[in-house]
């Protein structure tokens, strides 16, 4: 094995890139990079270099266009200085057995890039999107969380329910198609599902907080390496980030978004 190295995207509006590069450290990652988009752009940064990819959330571009599209749209046709597409570049990184996880805004880029659901593995064809929550406005609340034990997500290993904080206006997941949305369900892509106290996946506002079809709050390709949710793990990461802390007289010290980071680096220690 050797030094496995984690890489945060940032900069034309995201905001969680400190949380989500501390996520990773507590995952295990020593080396951890904070790198703004133009510079893998131009150049000055390779994402070969890295094991782990991380889309933080945020708003990018402002979120004109509609969340990530334009974000989107750049990455998809952005040319490298050697010549190459950037998205021939996240391709390879895939097929190299590398993983990447986008939370929130990074999860709309990555369904908007066409990196999520990927059915058949095939990539950089949109088949699902974000859209508006159906309440209309902007929720900012925790959720119950239900995994699917079946998924092949490799960030999900061994962990049955969460609760974490969504806060977004445009989370609503919607399939081109019935097809879609079927062979998503088929195939375990959907990982995580917004559920009930009791840990039911629920369609019912606010325990649902977008309306989400099959109450989706995260999916993975078929590879299982590559992962995307609404929910931000990395908004609780010390049992001090939850808001009614005080109440309980005790409660484990580390949050429960510190798993799926975890997961990852087991992941990648086994396998490089």
């Amino acid at each position: 094995m050797g030094d496995l190295r984690a890489i945060v995207i940032a900069g034309n509006g995201t905001n969680c890139e400190m949380e989500m590069a501390h996520a990773c450290r507590l995952g295990g990652f020593e080396h951890v990079d904070i790198v703004y988009i133009h510079e893998i752009l131009n150049g000055e940064v390779n994402i070969e270099d890295y094991h782990l990819l991380c889309l933080p959330g945020g708003f990018l571009d402002g979120d004109d266009l509609g969340s990530a599209k334009a974000a989107a749209v750049n990455w998809r046709y952005a040319i490298l200085p050697d010549g190459k597409e950037f998205s021939d570049a996240v391709f390879h990184y895939v097929e190299t057995g590398k993983l990447i996880i986008g939370i929130c805004n990074g999860f709309q880029l990555l369904v908007k890039l066409g990196l999520l659901p990927a059915l058949d593995m095939v990539y950089f064809q949109q088949e699902v999107t974000l859209t508006f929550n159906d309440s209309g406005r902007f929720e900012d609340r925790w959720t119950h969380l239900k995994v699917n034990p079946k998924s092949p997500c490799v960030f999900l290993d061994g962990i049955d329910t969460m609760y974490l904080p969504v806060r977004h206006g445009e989370g609503k997941l919607i399939p081109a198609s019935k097809d879609v949305l079927k062979k998503m369900t088929d195939r375990n892509l959907i990982a995580m599902q917004y559920a009930t106290p009791n840990g039911e996946p629920t369609m019912r506002y606010p325990a649902n907080p977008n309306g989400s079809a099959e109450a989706i709050a995260g999916i993975c390709d078929e590879s299982g390496r590559v992962f995307g949710m609404m929910p931000h793990p990395e908004a609780f990461l010390h049992y001090t980030n939850f808001p009614r802390w005080q109440r309980f007289k005790t409660m484990p010290e580390e949050g429960q978004g510190v798993p799926i980071f975890r997961n990852a680096f087991n992941y990648l220690k086994k396998h490089f």
